[in-house]
């Protein structure tokens, strides 16, 4: 198992056998939080995340693609007006994914994919938040 929340796993067999070439990959250092991005993802995998300041959450939010459901159709790229996504291979996107992403509103991945390298591995959402 992948991940730990168990809604992941499906996805995570279907990536096994049907994984896109390309995946999207949001650098949250040039991510203004606009969201334009969300509305033309088809998978519906851009996820909001709050700003750093529990009391006022909707200041500085930014999104951040959630890897295992992205299909690769590339249109959050062609629409994002800050130039901030990029279409990367797919182990070099999850690579990328853990250096741009600085928040995170997903849970934690604890192992890589068996009969995948470059998958990635990521800090719990809760201990991203507290840093």
């Amino acid at each position: 198992m992948a991940l730990k929340d168990p809604k992941y796993d499906k996805p995570i067999q279907l990536r096994k056998t049907r994984r896109p070439k390309q995946l999207a990959v949001i650098n949250q250092a040039g991510c203004t939080g606009c969201q334009v991005c969300i509305d033309f993802c088809p998978a519906d995998c851009i996820l909001i995340v709050p700003g750093p300041d529990p009391a006022n959450p909707t200041v500085h939010r930014l999104v951040e693609v959630d890897l295992p459901r992205c299909i690769g159709c590339t249109l959050c790229v062609k629409y994002c007006p800050w130039l901030t996504i990029e279409m990367l291979d797919f182990d070099e996107g999850y690579r990328k994914a853990e250096e741009w992403t600085f928040r995170s509103v997903l849970g934690e991945i604890v192992e890589p994919v068996p009969g995948e390298t470059g998958a990635p591995r990521r800090r719990a959402a809760a201990h991203a938040a507290a840093e």
